[in-house]
């Protein structure tokens, strides 16, 4: 039965994307309408936020977003669902990419074509969107209009973030349970195993992990712009890994009932097939214990808006996903990076140097 209900939804969520990439301005919103509850919680990045019901989902995202991008297609690399603790989750990642026409979220329009990487969860009832979480990669839309709010990342940064290099991870059909299985556990034990490190005790040491018994040693971890993505093992752990723990790094922080798991219940979360999706929204994470990003650490207590995405190959994960709202976590970290923008497009409109020459 549980089986048949994820296939369904996943039928539904798929229908839908595809009738977006195709349908005409007009009638856009009887699609939304098709496929949305009437009362949808829609929750994105940050500016945008939350959205409550169907009609302030189409005024507030899918219109504006049509007038700035009005070819706007979506491309999946990542497409899967499943049941966890009795909800029906579908989730994916990938771009949408679209020529960039007019401003978007205060962005100047750039009149190129601009890729807005997603990563998307979808809780379904009664066959439609009841809740839907995206994080777009809102700092990479600045920098393809030629503006950048942040310091190089220490990881790498530019191009497209590829999709699984084995380029299956479009799960329209139903994925073998064994394997299904094999994903779980794996992805389980190595959640476990980060749980085992503590700030005080550890430091920059992270052996108490373990994680080399779960990664491949040329493992692909892919961040959004501001941390970049790594291409081994070893470039995960110093370019991210430690200095996200030297900001952050707090284990076991007591939700206070803020927040919403995704696609997560107990030590339940996505699975289907060789891949393996979870995350968390506005959820307690940490306290912010040292500088990070150029920002000092400010003892604040962090909420976090974070998904992950993981392929296994063989008894190992290969590839890993992870979507973060860096632009909310330093809003709570007392650096607005839109008034950055804003600030660089007032010089540049003026004719003045509003970046650093490299040298």
């Amino acid at each position: 039965m549980s089986s048949n209900v994820n296939q369904k939804n996943k039928a539904k969520v798929w229908d839908f994307w595809q009738k977006m990439n195709h349908v005409g301005a007009d009638n856009m919103a009887d699609v939304i309408r098709d496929a949305v509850h009437e009362d949808v919680d829609w929750n994105g990045s940050y500016p945008i936020n939350q959205l409550k019901g169907v009609e302030a989902l189409i005024t507030g995202f899918w219109q504006p977003l049509r007038h700035s991008f009005p070819d706007i297609k979506r491309k999946a690399d990542i497409f899967m669902g499943g049941l966890t603790s009795g909800e029906e989750w579908v989730s994916g990642l990938g771009y949408l990419t679209g020529t960039f026409e007019q401003d978007w979220l205060g962005i100047p329009a750039s009149g190129k074509k601009t890729n807005i990487y997603f990563g998307q969860f979808y809780l379904m009832r009664e066959g439609k969107i009841a809740e839907s979480y995206v994080i777009y990669d809102i700092l990479a839309v600045m920098r393809q209009a030629g503006f950048q709010v942040l310091p190089p990342a220490r990881g790498m940064e530019g191009g497209k973030i590829p999709g699984p290099h084995t380029r299956d991870g479009v799960l329209l059909t139903e994925q073998d349970e064994l394997e299904t299985q094999k994903t779980g556990q794996l992805v389980m034990a190595m959640l476990y195993g980060l749980r085992r490190y503590v700030r005080s005790r550890d430091g920059d040491n992270l052996r108490s992990m373990e994680q080399a018994h779960y990664w491949q040693p040329q493992m692909h971890w892919y961040g959004l712009s501001g941390i970049g993505s790594c291409l081994s093992l070893e470039e995960f752990e110093d370019f991210h890994q430690r200095p996200w723990l030297r900001g952050f790094g707090d284990r076991g922080v007591q939700s206070d009932g803020r927040g919403r798991l995704i696609g997560l219940g107990g030590d339940d979360f996505l699975a289907e097939g060789k891949y393996a999706a979870l995350g968390g929204w506005d959820s307690l994470y940490s306290r912010h214990n040292g500088e990070y990003g150029g920002v000092p650490g400010t003892g604040k207590l962090m909420t976090i808006r974070d998904f992950d995405w993981y392929r296994r190959e063989g008894d190992l994960i290969a590839q890993n996903w992870v979507p973060i709202d860096i632009i909310d976590l330093f809003l709570q970290m007392g650096v607005d990076l839109f008034d950055r923008l804003r600030r660089q497009i007032e010089l540049r409109n003026r004719g003045e140097l509003w970046f650093t020459p490299p040298g």
